[in-house]
């Protein structure tokens, strides 16, 4: 059971790294060179296979930029163009729900966890 509750627990953090990323995203989407950022999620196994949760981390995004003309910005090269960061809100709006998803079935897994624990306790406790 040890094992269900470390995989839920890399669940949660996972999740909780996606929204991190979203938040800054959405904080920093008219911030110039701002790099706009993803979490990459890398599945976790023993030297059996047997699956261990999960490694997150915020990266950025492989095209973290978007030209804009914008001729007036101090941030403009000689072309006239600034590095706006590649954020779209319909994007981060269904990251934000994947996270909560997520997060709530990592929850449920606790939950069971400990549902589980306590009815292997009163087993134990009739038997004594």
């Amino acid at each position: 059971m040890l094992n269900a509750i470390g995989i839920a627990l890399s669940g949660l953090q996972a999740a909780s790294r996606k929204v991190e990323a979203s938040a800054s995203n959405i904080a920093n989407m008219q911030t110039p060179d701002y790099e706009a950022l993803t979490t990459a999620q890398t599945a976790q196994s023993d030297q059996n296979g047997n699956g261990q949760g999960v490694s997150s981390q915020n990266i950025p995004k492989t095209q973290a930029f978007t030209p804009s003309y914008a001729p007036d910005s101090p941030f403009a090269n000689s072309e006239g163009y600034v590095n706006t960061p590649n954020v779209d809100l319909a994007e981060e709006a269904v990251n934000m729900t994947l996270a909560e998803v997520t997060y709530k079935a990592n929850v449920a897994v606790l939950k069971t966890v400990d549902e589980m624990t306590n009815e292997m306790l009163k087993t134990f406790d009739k038997k004594a």
